[in-house]
């Protein structure tokens, strides 16, 4: 048997909806498969590590049907609100949920495509990724995810032997089909779209879905729905923020409703504290800046609480909305204190704290993932300059939430700078060569372990 007998156990929950949510769709026939990159770590939770590179590549570059889950591919369809426009014409374009999965830890796991071929809401695109999009998006993920920032992660990149033109890289460029493992490719999107339909027969099927299949409640209450939501997305923003990181495109369509973070186009880390830093090239209003990523998840919250407002009273979504700011102001403090490596005290003292490192952080303009490296445990270096002196008072009380006892810790911070990416990138592309690649993973899954563990924990 090619999966894990112990800890394979497929799911097919997504067939309640797929009349409501998907279309069936056919993967594309690539002219090779080659294994660029498998994450057994990921792969061991729902037991897919014992696979052979060629059961690998069948299954997840030919995408030959896993045992006993979905019946075919589904591409999702939904709207959304783009850079604050309302498109109607969306969907997945590039790729298709195939696969559900019960995890170790009882949850839902999804297996979801980019670069996997046409779908009906490819318009006028190819379905395809190119190779540089998927080592990028490994990059993404693993960082993310070794930052205590909830993210899909990146189970598997093949190689497809395609040439693709793109107008904004060196064309032809390298093809590449990658697969995500997520708890639920849902997106507040999904929910805009039967709201623009006036569906309430399937706005109440798919909350009934969401809360059930994606938070474990016995619930169809849209209320409660939006309430989980808005907690869940305010904890992504305020952990985007404690690791400097920006999405670039924070799209009603790119908010999923689980509270993880995918879909990794234009992003960056910010290298010093500026809220004005942005991803992407094309957001000349800096909508979507550092600084702004909070509000701008809110704005998508809000949608989804309209969304509701089909099946739902105004009043009681509008108060579940204030539990974003509530929940906000909380995982913020708790995220930053968990990445100085200092356990919690007291509220008004761990705000104090953080507002004071905030303020240090952006007057000095130095480096944030250095700036977190030494103050790791609680302790300001001498050699930092009279601008800590206050936060140096503050954090001397703190207790380490973890002794700097791994090895990480007598090396140098790792970070995730565009440079290194394109760093990364370049021996790849001009000789093959991904040792760069599989060097930095180890290295970040190093800092994860370091990192780990304690509250804020998620």
């Amino acid at each position: 048997m090619p999966v894990s007998p112990q800890a394979y156990r497929p799911a097919r929950a997504l067939t309640e909806i797929a009349d409501i949510l998907a279309d069936p769709v056919a993967p594309a026939d690539f002219p090779q498969t080659i294994l660029r990159f498998r994450n057994d770590r990921a792969a061991a939770e729902i037991g897919l590590d014992t696979l052979t590179d060629d059961e690998w590549g069948a299954h997840l570059g030919r995408f030959q049907p896993l045992p006993d889950t979905l019946p075919g591919p589904v591409a999702l369809r939904y709207h959304g609100h783009q850079f604050r426009q309302y498109n109607s014409d969306l969907g997945d374009g590039r790729g298709f949920t195939f696969a559900q999965m019960t995890a170790t830890d009882g949850r839902l796991l999804e297996l979801g495509t980019k670069g996997s071929g046409q779908t009906p809401y490819s318009r006028f695109g190819d379905g395809r990724l190119t190779l540089k999009g998927g080592v990028r998006e490994i990059l993404a993920t693993e960082m993310l995810e070794a930052l205590n920032v909830p993210t899909s992660r990146t189970l598997s990149l093949i190689e497809t032997g395609e040439a693709l033109h793109r107008g904004d890289e060196p064309s032809p460029t390298r093809s590449a089909v990658m697969v995500r493992m997520s708890h639920g490719h849902i997106r507040i999107g999904s929910f805009q779209r039967l709201a623009f339909e006036r569906d309430e027969a399937g706005m109440k099927r798919l909350v009934a879905y969401a809360l059930h299949h994606l938070y474990g409640e016995d619930s169809d209450d849209p209320v409660r729905l939006l309430t989980l939501v808005a907690e869940r997305t305010a904890t992504l923003a305020a952990r985007y923020m404690a690791a400097g990181f920006v999405h670039g495109v924070l799209n009603s369509d790119n908010i999923n409703v689980t509270g993880e973070s995918f879909d990794y186009g234009p992003w960056r880390f910010a290298p010093v504290w500026a809220p004005e830093f942005t991803a992407a090239y094309f957001d000349q209003s800096g909508l979507y800046a550092l600084g702004r990523q909070p509000e701008a998840i809110q704005w998508d919250v809000m949608q989804l609480a309209s969304s509701l407002r089909l099946i739902a009273e105004s009043e009681p979504l509008i108060a579940a909305l204030d539990g974003f700011a509530t929940t906000y102001q909380t995982a913020i403090v708790a995220a930053i204190l968990w990445r100085l490596g200092v356990t919690p005290r007291e509220a008004t003292e761990d705000r104090a704290l953080v507002q004071t490192f905030e303020r240090a952080l952006r007057t000095s303009q130095a480096s944030i993932d250095r700036t977190y490296f030494d103050l790791f445990g609680g302790s300001v270096p001498d050699h930092y300059d009279e601008t800590w002196d206050a936060l140096r008072d503050l954090i001397e009380p703190y207790a380490p939430r973890r002794a700097r006892d791994h090895a990480y810790w007598q090396g140098s911070p790792e970070s995730m700078l565009i440079d290194e990416v394109e760093a990364i990138w370049a021996p790849i592309a001009e000789r093959d060569d991904w040792t760069p690649l599989y060097d930095k993973v180890e290295r970040i899954r190093a800092m994860g372990a370091a990192l780990a563990g304690g509250p804020g924990t998620a």
